[in-house]
This record gives structure tokens, sequence and C-alpha cells, in this order.
């Protein structure tokens, strides 16, 4: 459902006026009704104007945060990690793997 496609707003719904008829119904529960209608009508705009206004401020923080990446410079490598790597390949498959390793 689009908001354009919305009919009433919450005044509409409060001035409206129905006509009573021989058996028609009681006009304070109708009224009662009616305003438990208009309240939840209001809280629910509420809530989409402010998924509104957090879905252009997320989408513009995205656009913010994209440009921000892709203009940071690509990260070094960590010296301290190779250093680590190296060790535990040498754990690992042994001190043949470091000789060949030194030779290359």
């Amino acid at each position: 459902m689009s908001l354009n496609q919305v009919q009433f707003s919450g005044k509409d719904i409060l001035e409206k006026e129905f006509k009573t008829g021989m058996r028609g119904y009681n006009q304070e529960e109708v009224d009662e009704f009616l305003d438990k209608i208009i309240q939840d009508y209001d809280l629910l705009k509420q809530e989409i104007d402010r998924l509104q206004q957090e879905n252009e401020r997320l989408k513009k923080t995205s656009s913010d945060h994209t440009r921000t990446r892709s203009a940071q410079p690509a990260p070094q490598m960590n010296y301290d990690v190779l250093k680590r790597l190296s060790n535990l390949e040498k754990a690992v498959f042994g001190k043949k793997f470091a000789d060949t390793e030194n030779e290359g």
C-alpha cells in the first residue's frame, strides 16, 4: 500500500458523521471505536514517517561509507602476521620446509 492510496486521514475519521436509523448503532460505542482507530492511524502514520527518515539516513550513510571505503588505499601487509605464518609453516611442515624456503 502506497501513501498515495490512503483514502482517509485521522481528521477525516474523526469528522465522519453517520446517519441514524430506527435500529442504528449505539453512537457512543461507534465514537469510542473511531477514537481508537484514529489513535492507531496516527501512530502508524508517525511510524511510517520515522521509517522513511531512517531509510533516507541509512541510504546517505551507506553512500558516504562506500565513497570513503573506495578512497582508502589498500591495507599494507602486517609483518607480525607474516612472521607468525612462517613460524606456523615451520611447525607444521618441519625444518625441511624452512630450509627450502631460505634457499629459494
